[in-house]
């Protein structure tokens, strides 16, 4: 087409001038055509890039934790889409049981029966040991939703008790060097026994601190574990110098005293 239309120049009587103008138009108006495609190109590839991008952050965004402690001491990273994006041992305990199960993109469902189900958990709950499991996040509907999906993974286990919590003190708990679950336990005992310290807690089952806790307040450790541990005293922040890094806090218990 373009060598057509260039013989057809050639064949016109008209001015040079005016023949370079429109050979140059023609050649302008071929790379336009060319240009065209690619920039269409470049800006859908953009787009799809965004999107993707957009869903990664979307998808490995946590908007809810799930604590669960025996002696191992876990908290489980939940998305939006209710998936597991993350799992934190905060004892030597914790990391070992973490490092044998593998829990990431399973829904929080399956990743607490997972839990429930190991060896670990199983030879504990039967000596008696005691499981905490806690929701924790800023959306009170959404948390209500997964707490009872816990309770249901739990359903039949008489020493296992859920809660619901914001996360408000989480990062408290984490500069303790605990878990939210522990802390908890932890702020409950040292309403009782203010010389008690994170480090003590850190090392102990969920049944001996409860059992500790029964004993100081003349309760039934029975009735005492059907509660929630709300006590939230100013004296049991943890001071700096007790701060450790989660999974590195000494030896854990692996059974109850």
């Amino acid at each position: 087409m373009r060598e057509e239309l260039r013989a057809a120049l050639d064949s016109v009587h008209a001015e040079p001038e005016l023949k370079v103008a429109a050979r140059a138009a023609v050649a302008r108006r071929a790379r336009q055509q060319r240009i065209r495609p690619v920039v269409g190109w470049a800006v859908a590839a953009a787009a799809c890039a965004v999107v993707v991008l957009g869903g990664r952050w979307l998808y490995f965004t946590p908007t809810a934790h799930i604590s669960i402690d025996v002696n191992p001491s876990l908290e489980l990273g939940v998305n939006r889409f209710d998936r597991v994006i993350s799992v934190q041992g905060w004892n030597d305990d914790g990391t070992a049981l973490a490092e044998t199960l593998d829990l990431t993109n399973q829904t929080y469902t399956d990743a607490v029966e997972s839990i429930l189900a190991s060896e670990t958990i199983e030879a504990l709950m039967a000596q008696n040991a005691v499981v905490e499991i806690g929701v924790i996040g800023e959306d009170d509907a959404h948390c209500a939703q997964m707490l009872a999906a816990v309770e249901s993974c739990t359903a039949g286990q008489q020493n296992a008790h859920c809660y619901q919590a914001s996360p408000h003190e989480v990062a408290q708990a984490h500069d303790c060097g605990l878990s939210y679950g522990k802390y908890r336990a932890y702020q409950a005992l040292a309403a009782l026994d203010p010389t008690v310290t994170p480090e003590a807690v850190q090392g102990m089952t969920m049944r001996q601190i409860r059992d500790r806790i029964a004993a100081l307040s003349g309760t039934d450790a029975a009735s005492e574990s059907s509660q929630t541990m709300a006590a939230t005293p100013e004296s049991a922040a943890c001071m700096p110098k007790t701060q450790k890094e989660p999974g590195h806090h000494g030896a854990g218990h692996h059974g109850d005293d």
